[in-house]
């Protein structure tokens, strides 16, 4: 069975030393100790989200706080090509949760103009942290050592500035739309680049947005004969754009 992952503060995991005894505490020791109930002898891996990845053995116990012994140590490069999605604003956080089991990148919340959540000010924060703390936990049950970026909510004014910087870049800015005449699996990218996909709302991507993320540089693509929910649409593409380079080889 695979050892169960966890996140531990960066300074910690980039001190230790391969028989060091590392202290994970807080949340992370809490759910160690109390919910996965680990106990001296199990392995585990320890984490600090940027790829740092050190496979460790349960010394102690005490309370909600767990003693570990570092028995490797291992950085984990970022793949290629980097995969981020500019995820429509919708109610719940499913999308979150699946795009990084699949191993997006980056996930940009968007308030698209057909939007029926809206994440108004100050809710957008509180929000944000949200979606933040279900990547977090959804890397923890993949056992992904690297952490998602969720930046702050973007306008469409501001993803199309990222559309631009990412063709600019050599990257590659895709539009999911239902009745594109190309398929996304026949997409070419670099293999160094970054794939910026945007996945928009249940309401579909209005044309005034569609004109601008094309003005920057995007291309429109679908991905199949059937629509998908905007919960569904933004793995089942980052699927496709893995499969098709590699990174799923």
């Amino acid at each position: 069975m695979t050892a169960p992952l966890f996140f531990a503060d960066i300074g910690l995991l980039a001190a230790a030393e391969i028989g060091d005894v590392v202290e994970l505490g807080g949340a992370e020791g809490r759910h160690a100790a109390t919910v996965r109930r680990l106990v001296a002898g199990e392995r585990l891996d320890l984490s600090d989200g940027a790829g740092l990845l050190c496979a460790a053995e349960v010394t102690a116990v005490q309370g909600q706080v767990l003693h570990a012994r570092v028995l490797e140590r291992s950085l984990v490069p970022q793949h290629a090509p980097r995969i981020t999605v500019v995820q429509a604003l919708a109610k719940g956080d499913r999308a979150v949760e699946t795009m990084t089991e699949v191993g997006v990148d980056v996930i940009v919340p968007w308030q698209a103009s057909r939007s029926i959540v809206r994440w108004d000010s100050p809710r957008a924060q509180k929000a944000v942290t949200r979606w933040r703390s279900t990547a977090r936990e959804a890397a923890k049950q993949a056992r992904r050592p690297w952490l998602v970026d969720v930046p702050l909510l973007e306008s469409t004014s501001t993803v199309v500035a990222r559309l631009g910087s990412a063709v600019r870049a050599g990257g590659v800015a895709v539009v999911l739309h239902e009745g594109a005449d190309a398929p996304l699996r026949g997409l070419t990218f670099a293999a160094d680049g970054e794939v910026v996909l945007v996945v928009g709302p249940e309401g579909g991507i209005a044309d005034d947005e569609i004109a601008a993320f094309e003005a920057a540089g995007a291309v429109a693509r679908r991905l199949g004969p059937t629509v998908l929910r905007t919960s569904t649409a933004g793995t089942v593409a980052a699927a496709i754009v893995m499969a098709n380079s590699g990174r799923w080889g």
